[in-house]
């Protein structure tokens, strides 16, 4: 097999990946979505039954949420020896949501490019303060799972047991041969590395796990490590307080917020927001499908209608979309104007997305 064709492979393959399967579980998701949804009724609540101000506010604490982010993030590429405009870093993050509509994924590579050429630092080090910050949002939706268990388990059970994703999950879990497969396979990588410890290709991902790690790690002995935490309850608050200010906007979400036995709105709320948060592990155009059906689920547990829900979720998914794309199109202005351009040099747009494009194949 002659190496150009291997590459062609990789690169068919990295392309389905990366763009074909998100927009197929895309498409299948909406229909899935759709199928049982009185369009007619949809667009009358969207008509007529909206309180618009309520999303746009919910537009703008997403923004609050973006920058916090990008604070938080910069307190890792500091610790690294890494210190761009902070402007710079919340139109990274402006953009890395913004790719993400089209190219599913494609956003985190993108930001941490252009974070490492504008500074000329090394990828793999960013990419592992970014592997960091991710991972501390897992750790975030961790605990809001845990404290989602506790104000909402009769809610999260109904959901678990009426739908089969949920259902096989559990029988997942609960499988000895799924975490035995997990134990062998860390145990044939531990084998790999420690027996071929001076392969060329061990040799070589070792170097670039060394530099990710360094980049995971800078976080236990960085300084502003209680900063750190500030931040992360701030980002994500503020996902939480959008979404809560968003059932303002309908009557049926609304009266969520004034019944009986669910505080203020809080519980309802949480559940939505716990698993519209967990559904953002599907692969998709910027959540729609999965995030959507997720709200739609969790409001259906408190008798909000499929169509109800479904013009509640696209409403609300829309608005952080449109924001997307007004971040997205300041952050090109921001790239395109922030460094003049000689005539022999390219931008640090074009050169970002040639390093991307490299890194690609």
């Amino acid at each position: 097999m002659s190496p150009s064709f291997k590459t062609d492979i990789k690169k068919y393959l990295g392309f389905v990946t990366r763009f074909i399967l998100p927009v197929t579980f895309t498409v299948l998701l909406l229909v899935y979505l759709f199928h049982k949804v009185d369009f007619s009724s949809m667009f009358q609540l969207l008509k007529h039954g909206v309180d618009y101000w309520w999303i746009l506010l919910a537009m703008l604490i997403s923004v609050v949420s973006h920058i916090s982010r990008a604070a938080r993030w910069r307190l890792q590429l500091n610790a690294l020896g890494i210190k761009p405009p902070f402007m710079a870093i919340c139109c990274s993050i402006f953009g890395c949501y913004a790719l993400n509509l089209v190219f599913p994924r494609l956003g985190e590579l993108w930001r941490c490019t252009y974070i490492a050429s504008k500074k000329k630092s090394s990828f793999s080090t960013v990419f592992g303060s970014m592997l960091a910050d991710r991972m501390a949002d897992t750790l975030m939706v961790l605990m809001l799972l845990v404290v989602c268990l506790i104000v909402a388990a009769p809610a999260l059970n109904v959901f678990l047991n009426k739908y089969p994703l949920g259902r096989d999950f559990i029988h997942l879990i609960s499988q000895f041969w799924f975490w035995a497969a997990v134990a062998g396979g860390l145990i044939l990588l531990f084998c790999l590395f420690y027996f071929l410890k001076n392969n060329v290709v061990v040799v070589k991902f070792k170097n670039i796990f060394k530099e990710i790690w360094e980049g995971i790690t800078v976080i236990m002995k960085m300084k502003g490590r209680f900063l750190f935490i500030v931040l992360s309850f701030c980002i994500w608050g503020c996902y939480f307080i959008q979404l809560y200010v968003a059932f303002y906007a309908f009557d049926f979400t609304r009266a969520l917020c004034h019944g009986p036995g669910m505080a203020f709105g809080f519980t309802p709320c949480l559940v939505a927001f716990v698993l519209s948060a967990i559904s953002m592990a599907v692969p998709s155009n910027g959540g729609l499908g999965p995030w959507n059906i997720a709200i739609m689920f969790a409001l259906a547990i408190y008798g909000v209608s499929d169509d109800q829900g479904t013009a509640f979720s696209m409403l609300q998914w829309s608005g952080q979309t449109v924001m997307l794309i007004i971040l997205g199109i300041f952050t090109m202005i921001y790239i395109s104007l922030s460094k003049p351009v000689a005539s022999h040099q390219k931008s640090d747009l074009a050169e970002t997305f040639d390093e991307l494009r490299k890194k690609e194949i």
